[in-house]
């Protein structure tokens, strides 16, 4: 069986995610003419941010669970009418066939005798629009891997898509703004919240007031939440163990100095831990096309983009937190930018050359006002991005979480790597994350190092490197196996 295609000739563009991201950027390009298709794994439109209860749920007040998705599902409603949307196609590679981008994505149907059949299909393109989003963080602790002991984002995805509370008895940590709406969206749900615990100091953006202001309501209002179900809050505190035999009992929480060593520790009975540390972009679609790479202020690989979102590689734009977590308002509106950016550009292109793709310089991305963008957007922009960074200076991660670790702690999970087995690696000459992997597997699980990269770089001493993977999400061999031989992939 051959590689199906996903149309009969190209699209304009193609969008890869279905978030505050995509679908601005989707819509945007849509409004303006273009043939756009918008590609997601997810069965409806919002990716994390934006979760929706299953339809069997019937739920008539859904927006009550996620500030802004009244405007968003008005959003999706008219890209729907606008646009080619495929759900459930999960995008594993993005190759360039000669003038245009091929997108190559799996869907799921039904097979013989009910099992279900991955079939391989790729969508061409003028232009790519990367808005894959980002996933959690997780730093290694002692008794990480017990049940009972999940992400932050993991818990609300729980409760946001299927009004599940993670448990009964819940300890909040990590560190950044996020805890507040886990803590705040469980309390409400009628979970007994113990404590929020902040690694970082309470003073949060008190460096930067005018930033601070424009939400102080929204702090104010979690502020009045967590008081209200009577939730402590405590700053430069973290859970540096979790304990069980079977499942999770209980967690020792630590009193911490600046760099987060413990100053002292104390027992706290719990069932569930939801655990945060910040988020990791997902920029594997856009490495594989040789985009130019950068690091954030926390030292994660981000995309780099210039003033249309436009990255490095031609006709290859990117937006939402490939670029820099910065949340879902941020998100949006540089969707948004890359949709009028990206209608100019191939408009300017389709009266010179049908099928030419915006020019750019090789290994270094275009610099100048986008056309078509108004300069409102473009100044908002640049207020948000500075919010997001700020945030990112007020709740870093220190260094200390490294003291945290014993011998037998599990670093990869996937492949049961602790941190004796990557020290005994460094003994052995390992200098980097990438030979500490050779020699002690960490990373080569299923996974594929998108949990424990971001550790075993740190506990290598270096920053976190762009991921280098020929697949971006995983796919099986029967799909790869439907995929024909008379075309390159």
């Amino acid at each position: 069986m051959s590689e199906r295609q996903g149309v009969g000739r190209a699209y304009d563009l193609v969008v890869v995610g279905g978030g505050p991201a995509g679908v601005a950027g989707a819509l945007t390009a849509a409004q303006a003419g273009l043939r756009v298709a918008l590609l997601d794994s997810g069965a409806r439109l919002g990716g994390q941010y934006f979760r929706h209860l299953p339809a069997s749920f019937h739920a008539s007040r859904e927006g009550a669970l996620h500030h802004g998705l009244d405007r968003f599902v008005r959003q999706s409603a008219t890209l729907e009418r606008l646009a080619d949307l495929r759900l459930g196609h999960q995008v594993w590679a993005v190759t360039r066939e000669e003038e245009l981008l091929a997108v190559h994505a799996v869907m799921t149907t039904g097979g013989p005798h009910g099992h279900p059949v991955e079939l391989p299909v790729v969508f061409r393109a003028r232009a790519l629009l990367i808005a894959t989003g980002a996933h959690d963080r997780p730093l290694p602790f002692p008794g990480w891997d017990l049940p009972g002991v999940l992400t932050a984002g993991g818990a609300q995805a729980l409760l946001k898509g299927n009004l599940v509370a993670a448990g009964r008895r819940v300890v909040v940590a990590g560190t950044g703004p996020f805890l507040l709406p886990v803590a705040t969206g469980l309390a409400r749900s009628g979970t007994r919240v113990v404590e929020v615990l902040e690694a970082n100091g309470g003073l949060g953006l008190a460096r930067h007031p005018w930033l601070a202001l424009s939400k102080a309501g929204e702090a104010a209002g979690y502020a009045a939440t967590l008081a209200r179900h009577r939730v402590p809050y405590r700053a430069r505190h973290a859970v540096v163990a979790a304990h069980g035999e079977r499942e999770l009992t209980h967690v020792t929480v630590a009193r911490l100095d600046r760099d987060w060593r413990v100053r002292a520790t104390r027992t706290v009975e719990c069932d569930t831990l939801a655990v945060g540390y910040g988020f990791v972009p997902q920029i594997d679609l856009a490495t594989q096309l040789g985009c130019d790479t950068g690091h954030d202020l926390d030292g994660s690989p981000i995309v780099t983009v210039d003033a249309s979102q436009r990255t490095t590689v031609p006709g290859v734009y990117a937006a939402g937190e490939p670029t820099g977590v910065g949340g879902a308002v941020l998100s949006e509106l540089e969707g948004r930018i890359a949709g009028l950016a990206i209608a100019a550009e191939l408009g300017a292109a389709s009266l010179t050359e049908p099928g030419a793709l915006p020019s750019a310089e090789p290994g270094a991305a275009p610099s100048g006002e986008p056309p078509a963008v108004p300069g409102l957007l473009l100044r908002r922009r640049t207020r948000l991005r500075a919010f997001a960074r700020a945030l990112q200076q007020a709740y870093p991660v220190q260094d200390g979480w490294q003291s945290w670790l014993a011998d037998d702690t599990l670093v990869c999970r996937c492949e049961e790597v602790t941190l004796g087995a990557i020290r005994e690696a460094q003994r052995l000459g390992a200098t980097d994350a990438r030979s500490i992997k050779l020699l002690a597997r960490p990373g080569m699980g299923w996974c594929q190092g998108r949990m424990c990269g971001h550790a075993v770089a740190c506990l290598a001493g270096q920053a976190p490197q762009p991921p280098r993977r020929p697949l971006a999400q995983p796919i099986t061999l029967g799909a790869l196996e439907r995929i024909s031989d008379d075309k390159p992939h």
